[in-house]
């Protein structure tokens, strides 16, 4: 088989596979007239049945409107999910008391396939513009009332026979309950991401298959948040990964009344809710449970303290490394996939860039290359992420030219992922080149791909604020929380700089900011928790941390429990970055300077010397010298006294007690904090009047 026929083979088996191949075409939707439509109904009337994709670009505004969508392949896209907002007010009971189904219920209501909603906030304020019980009228039962309660269902989206949603950067707001209800239970398959969902009971309640991912949910009622249904086929699930709970005091997680499979990975709980897990809820009369109780949990945290019953307990047989957005389908589907090949198409133009007209054709624009560039693409991974080697211990070499089979055997690996990291700067650098070159080139290839790279990084940290060295492979060390190497402040510096838009990242805008905004603070949170204390007196980080227990961890077997005098400056760096520290902040920052100066070697220095006894035919040492100051690599976490180990593990006193090949492979020895105490400190001290 040629090359180009084994490239074609693994590009459409990766990229395609149960997805649809999209020709872009969009309209475009203004309040004042300045689009092709004024309403969004009447957008999507004016399309007729087809099976491309069909764009409505919506710009900024309320749309006072229910929205209807019996057609397949059509994208909402709005200009902003907090300013571009499609209200209604209406009880799902008072709906009924004159229509016999759902259909018309919501704020949205679905019977199409292949939809793709993004940047919109859909709300039904019913619950919120009613604050008391009121009798109705029903037309179709004469001379009857029925009494709509104010947190009675309110359905902010409502599907029914709908398969394949992908819903992106949308806010779902209602004040009862079902807010977000999409239900197909036979083939139904429903993808969200980096979205807010708002309600009371059962707000979250899909039928079928279903993945959150990076979700907030908000929960106002104490009966529970999320709810599904999975009782047609033993398979269905549904899976909420980097999610974030919060509600009133007293609120349940979730619940289920028939069938249901839940799998929460990487999820957080704010300290308001319930010590209570997901439960079944009897329906009258009760409903047969075929498969039993299915509810999974994985690396789940909870403000103020963790519940056991969301410790970890995956079902035999299935780990993290086997996790994929394919996974959650059952290989039928990869919404991932189909997200990227839209975008590959037109996804970083802005509604406001489109000129108006009735469908007008996307044209692809011919863009420059750079060739590092070019090779960080096909090193990329599915997940965003990218590996530090290749074919064993080799580094990645952006330089070298890739050999055809290295090329198939690179493409291969694209999807599973499973060496995608933050370590020796890995996904951190490739992110950071890409946006530059991008801005040199114009080439929107390189803008996705480092897009994307931020997307791996929210979605590789814990939900304690923390990074393991590896996403998802969580294999021996690889699952620790890891500021070894500068791996974890490496990521949260990406993200301060999306953030605040500075050092080339403020090209990264196609990405849900208050997700990066929630991550860099739940990182530094985790700074914080892991500070070591000696006699209750903070001092300095370890390496690494258990993911769970915070508590420090050893990694390989040269890299024992120890404070770090290297990892533990760029960690004090990051937290003086921070505009208007906090008081904890300050400590923070004051006590780890106060150790660096309390464990500083004078009088030496740390140097290579020739040694042709050794093997290698040389050797690190360190020699008398009046005027140097060095800091150790480890330091015991009790005493402070520096220490040395090789490959055996064993601690000593003296690094010429380790092995060579040790001795000069690594670190042992430096004056990391000296421009800090010197220089940085002193005058982050001065901007923000710090006392001592």
């Amino acid at each position: 088989m040629s090359l180009f026929k084994k490239i074609a083979l693994i590009v459409w088996t990766v990229f395609f596979t149960g997805a649809a191949v999209f020709a872009q075409k969009q309209i475009v939707v203004c309040k004042d007239g300045k689009g092709d439509f004024k309403t969004i109904q009447e957008a999507i009337n004016s399309l007729s049945v087809a099976k491309e994709q069909r764009i409505i670009l919506i710009k900024k505004g309320t749309y006072n409107e229910k929205i209807f969508i019996d057609k397949d392949f059509i994208t909402l896209k709005g200009e902003n999910e907090k300013n571009t907002i499609i209200s209604i007010s209406l009880a799902r009971d008072e709906w009924r008391c004159d229509n016999t189904d759902d259909y018309g219920t919501a704020t949205i209501n679905l019977k199409g396939s292949d939809i793709i909603i993004q940047n919109l906030s859909f709300i039904n304020s019913y619950g919120k513009d009613n604050s008391k019980e009121k009798a109705i009228a029903c037309a179709s039962e004469a001379g009857k009332t029925k009494t709509i309660r104010p947190g009675s269902h309110q359905m902010a989206l409502r599907s029914f026979a709908t398969t394949r949603l992908i819903v992106k950067n949308c806010i779902f707001r209602a004040f009862g309950g079902d807010t977000v209800s999409p239900w197909n239970t036979e083939d139904g398959m429903y993808y969200f991401k980096d979205c807010i969902m708002e309600g009371g009971v059962d707000f979250y309640c899909p039928r079928g298959w279903a993945l959150a991912e990076g979700c907030t949910f908000i929960c106002h009622n104490k009966e529970a948040a999320i709810w599904h249904d999975g009782s047609k086929y033993e398979s269905s699930k549904t899976v909420l990964i980097n999610c974030k709970f919060t509600g009133d005091d007293g609120y349940k997680l979730g619940r289920y009344h028939r069938d249901a499979q839940f799998y929460l990975f990487n999820c957080s709980f704010d300290k308001n809710m319930a010590d209570a897990d997901i439960y079944q809820r009897e329906a009258n009369p009760p409903n047969v449970i075929l498969w039993g109780k299915r509810v999974y949990y994985y690396n789940c945290m909870k403000a103020g303290g963790n519940y056991k019953w969301f410790a970890d307990n995956l079902p035999a047989g299935f780990s993290m490394n086997d996790y994929s957005t394919a996974w959650v389908f059952d290989y039928k589907w990869d919404p991932a996939k189909t997200v990227e090949a839209i975008e590959n198409d037109f996804g970083s133009q802005s509604a406001i860039a489109v000129p108006t007209g009735i469908v007008s054709e996307v044209k692809p624009q011919m863009d420059l290359t750079d060739p590092v560039a070019e090779n960080m693409l096909l090193y990329q991974r599915a997940n965003g992420g990218w590996p530090k080697h290749f074919q064993g211990d080799r580094k990645v070499d952006y330089n070298r030219v890739l050999t055809d089979d290295e090329k198939v055997e690179l493409i291969s690996g694209y999807a599973a992922g499973k060496d995608a990291t933050i370590d020796n700067e890995a996904t951190t650098k490739e992110i950071r080149y890409l946006a530059k070159a991008f801005k040199q080139t114009n080439n929107k290839n390189y803008l996705r791909a480092a897009t994307k790279g931020v997307e791996y990084l929210l979605n590789a940290q814990y939900a304690n604020g923390g990074w393991p060295q590896f996403f998802p492979d969580v294999s021996s060390y690889r699952s620790q929380i890891t500021y070894n190497d500068n791996a974890m402040i490496n990521a949260l510096d990406v993200l301060y700089d999306v953030v605040n838009k500075k050092n080339g990242l403020d090209i990264i805008v196609d990405i849900n900011i208050n997700r990066c905004i929630d991550a860099v603070v739940r990182g530094v949170q985790c700074i914080l928790k892991t500070q070591l204390k000696q006699d209750g007196k903070l001092t300095a980080w370890c390496a690494q941390y258990n993911a769970r227990t915070l508590q420090p961890e050893m990694a390989r077997k040269f890299e024992l429990v120890s404070l770090s005098g290297m990892e533990s400056v760029n960690i004090v760096r990051f937290l003086m970055k921070i505009e208007n520290p906090s008081p904890a902040i300050i400590e923070s920052v004051t006590a780890a300077i106060e150790w660096f100066e309390k464990v500083k070697i004078a009088g030496y220095k740390y140097m290579d010397v020739a040694t042709p006894n050794e093997k290698s035919g040389r050797d690190r040492v360190i020699v008398p010298d009046s005027a140097g100051i060095l800091w150790a690599r480890f330091y015991d976490v009790e005493t402070n006294e520096p220490f040395f180990a090789g490959r055996d593990s064993k601690r000593h006193s003296s690094l010429a007690e380790v092995e060579n090949e040790r001795r000069i492979g690594y670190a042992w020895y430096g004056t990391w904090p000296a421009k800090l105490i010197a220089k940085e400190y002193p005058e982050w001290k001065q901007k923000w009047s710090v006392k001592n």
